[in-house]
């Protein structure tokens, strides 16, 4: 993992940030043009390590794979206020020479997107062949073609939306609330102490939740009992709440749950008229079964686009994996996503 360090970054809440890291991996190799280069986006609780053994997103990233790393050279990067090396609330305040905590300014989707574009600046990329995501990581592919449409080729926006619902902001808030409500919380300031480890747990339970699906969950776990007193399910649960405290900060939930939920595309104008002059070709993902992610806010976003012609493929994927599906139902997404970005790289090709 490499580690940029810029020297500001203005935020939308009129703050500062002074100097800003952000860590980030690469994979495959730049092309002599540097017209290759894709930004894969993570999600919520990613990562920049997203390909190769632990990679999030390995299934997907590879030799021969849908993000093919022969062919293109892939990067991603640490979310702002994240925990993963990247400058977030677990960082130091160069002022005070603690870590930022809660005093750490408020960031938006936008914000993290202005901190990539620092990112692929200083690779000397130009125009990146595509920006991909799934959930809040096609969030920040909506707000890259929105935001910089002369620096990106194609879009892949899966399993996402434009904005929040009241459902997908009210899930976020329990576990928001989970979180402030352990006394370990301590308003923030836990650094160096005992982390909030059950409320952390607690939400990551309840996202954990939202991203699986009934048939899923009936297929996986069913009522089997893991002990006499104990089903399944809630072992499941209550392992990956476990596992998440030791790999994620609870500050960091806070902020990114709070960016995610403040992304709304429509305060800015209509997706139609944002969409008016964008030249980005789209491939726009869905599953059938994602509950917390419906097919219907994918499908405001293509309507949006084919309301002013742009370029824009729809594919709505069965799957009984719900909101995991971009994760886990790789084969067909694969095929998509490897026919698209091989036609895209033909039309950069034909117009060199």
């Amino acid at each position: 993992m490499a580690t940029s360090t810029f020297e500001r970054l203005d935020l939308d809440c009129g703050v500062t940030l002074a100097p800003v890291e952000v860590a980030y991996e690469t994979y495959g190799t730049l092309n002599a043009d540097k017209s290759n280069a894709i930004l894969v986006l993570h999600a919520f609780s990613g990562d920049a390590h997203a390909a190769g053994e632990g990679g999030w997103w390995s299934s997907m990233i590879g030799s021969g794979k849908g993000f093919d790393t022969d062919q293109h050279f892939v990067i991603c990067s640490n979310i702002l206020g994240g925990c993963r090396g990247t400058t977030g609330p677990s960082s130091i305040n160069p002022e005070t020479g603690e870590p930022w905590a809660m005093s750490f300014p408020v960031v938006t989707v936008a914000d993290m997107v202005r901190l990539q574009k620092m990112l692929i600046d200083s690779l000397g990329i130009k125009k990146l062949l595509a920006v991909a995501g799934g959930s809040m990581g096609g969030m920040q592919a909506l707000e890259w073609a929105v935001a910089y449409p002369e620096n990106v080729g194609a879009a892949l926006p899966i399993a996402t939306t434009a904005r929040h619902s009241a459902q997908q902001i009210a899930f976020n808030e329990v576990g928001r609330q989970a979180i402030m409500a352990d006394p370990d919380w301590n308003g923030g300031n836990y650094y160096g102490r005992k982390p909030p480890a059950r409320g952390l747990s607690v939400a990551r339970m309840v996202g954990h939740i939202t991203y699986m699906s009934d048939a899923s969950m009936r297929e996986k776990f069913g009522r089997r009992l893991r002990a006499p007193d104990q089903f399944e399910v809630e072992s499941y649960l209550q392992y990956r709440g476990s596992t998440f405290v030791d790999r994620f900060d609870a500050n960091s939930y806070l902020y990114i749950t709070r960016a995610m939920d403040s992304f709304d595309l429509t305060q800015r104008d209509t997706l139609a008229a944002l969409f008016e002059k964008i030249r980005t070709r789209f491939l726009v993902i869905s599953f059938t079964s994602d509950w917390l992610y419906p097919s219907y806010q994918s499908l405001e976003v293509v309507s949006a686009l084919r309301s002013r012609n742009c370029d824009v493929a729809y594919c709505n994927l069965a799957s009984d994996y719900g909101h995991d599906a971009f994760l886990v139902e790789v084969k067909e997404q694969a095929e998509l996503v490897r026919g698209f970005l091989a036609s895209t790289l033909r039309g950069v090709e034909q117009h060199a």
